[in-house]
């Protein structure tokens, strides 16, 4: 029973992360004009096609699709980082508040721009310094909202940084 409610605080706390990260993102968005990235739709279609996987549809049905699993693939890393350092803290891992964030922000910029890059979806060795700042300042926020619901939605967690 305690896995399972590590799984669904640490899933709560990453949909919160995620949250902040998409909130900031879209902020970003606003501010300087700039267009949604087109890499979590490329990721899809790129993982379809390695792995022999056809999304069914004609030309605009598939085309909806992807446009949906795009963002759907940030929400599963987003649950799925918080799940995973909820996991963690169960088996005895358990940073500060500041570990916390700094790890939940780690995991899910591997999460989310490992297998883009692998896939070669993107390059960050080719990035500007405004793309990485668009990429981790939210990633940042994740971290912070993630690590301080675990705390906070954790009776045992320690206060201390």
């Amino acid at each position: 029973m305690r896995i399972v409610r590590a799984l669904a605080t640490g899933a709560a706390a990453g949909a919160a992360g995620t949250t902040a990260l998409n909130t900031l993102t879209y902020l970003d968005m606003v501010w300087r004009a700039r267009p949604a990235s087109s890499t979590p739709e490329a990721t899809v279609e790129k993982l379809a096609d390695v792995s022999g996987v056809m999304i069914p549809g004609n030309e605009e049905e598939r085309t909806n699709r992807i446009a949906g699993l795009g963002p759907l693939t940030g929400l599963v890393v987003g649950a799925g980082v918080g799940a995973v350092l909820a996991l963690a803290r169960e088996a005895g891992y358990r940073p500060g508040l500041l570990g916390s964030a700094l790890t939940a922000a780690a995991g899910a910029l591997i999460g989310s721009n490992g297998p883009m890059t692998v896939l070669g979806i993107t390059d960050p060795r080719t990035w500007s310094p405004a793309d990485w700042a668009s990429d981790i300042i939210p990633h940042l926020a994740y971290g912070i909202v993630t690590g301080a619901t675990l705390h906070a939605l954790d009776p045992g967690a320690s206060r201390r940084l």
